[in-house]
């Protein structure tokens, strides 16, 4: 008589909860290549950065699908041999440079958190840099003083702004009469906020003021009280601007240490 063995409803129980995390870390397999489900984790997790999508069993299922559709077509790739591609092979190791590089920044910004005390600071270099008024001006900009000269003879035998201004080599105010907006001295070059804020609402600078870019007939219009952000509004971009140039000094200490041949 043939016995035959039956394992025992134990021992059915215990290989199903062996086998329960290991099938729990694959997400798919395809071909007999498993897909982990970590894989799934991270796209998910990028995804949700990217466009503020909510991890949803939506969101997973296209996850999963779009997964076993890579995995489908690298597979492909593979047995095609496409991976010894060279141009392929420098791509893959630019995209794992990049991805390095991001790691890396990430680690250097986790580890050297930037200070409140030194945002506070940057701000009130801010302030002081932006002043408390704000200014109306236009400008006509030329070549040369003799033509900047001979605008400022005109305007003062009543030329219209305006209408000399279109000549200006200033193609963004040219157009609009001359126009600057409102700003702060501190947005404009020294010999230019120099001489703007030495005018007075509706008084023309009686000489060319000459920059870099050439000569500048400026006209006062109107002064204001400087509409200062505050801490709280400009932070995030102080943060930045902080963070950028921490990563540039540690770019350039690595460049400064490396054997470059």
């Amino acid at each position: 008589m043939i016995m035959t063995f039956k394992p025992s409803r134990l021992l059915v129980v215990l290989f199903a909860a062996a086998t329960l995390p290991v099938m729990a870390q694959n997400l798919a397999v395809v071909n007999g290549k498993a897909i982990p489900s970590s894989r799934a984790d991270m796209m998910v997790k990028q995804l949700s950065a990217q466009g503020g999508q909510a991890d949803t069993p939506e969101l997973r299922n296209m996850v999963k699908d779009e997964l076993i559709n890579r995995e489908v077509l690298i597979q492909e790739a593979d047995k095609l041999g496409l991976g010894n591609n060279a141009d392929v092979k420098a791509q893959a190791d630019i995209a794992r440079q990049s991805i390095l590089i991001r790691a890396l920044v990430a680690d250097f910004v986790k580890k050297n958190p930037i200070k409140d005390a030194d945002i506070q600071a940057e701000y009130d270099k801010f302030k002081a840099q932006a002043g408390d008024k704000e200014y109306h001006a236009r400008h006509i900009l030329v070549e040369n003083e003799a033509d900047a000269k001979s605008i400022i003879t005109k305007l003062k035998a009543g030329g219209k702004f305006e209408d000399l201004a279109k000549q200006s080599k200033d193609p963004g105010s040219a157009a609009n009469g001359g126009d600057l907006g409102w700003a702060t001295p501190a947005s404009f070059v020294k010999p230019f906020s120099d001489a703007l804020v030495a005018l007075k609402p509706g008084q023309l600078t009686e000489t060319p003021i000459k920059t870099q870019f050439g000569y500048h007939v400026i006209k006062l219009e109107e002064v204001r009280a400087a509409k200062i952000p505050t801490l709280a509004e400009v932070k995030p971009q102080i943060t930045e601007a902080l963070q950028q140039k921490k990563l540039q000094a540690y770019q350039a200490d690595l460049r400064a240490k490396a054997k470059v041949q």
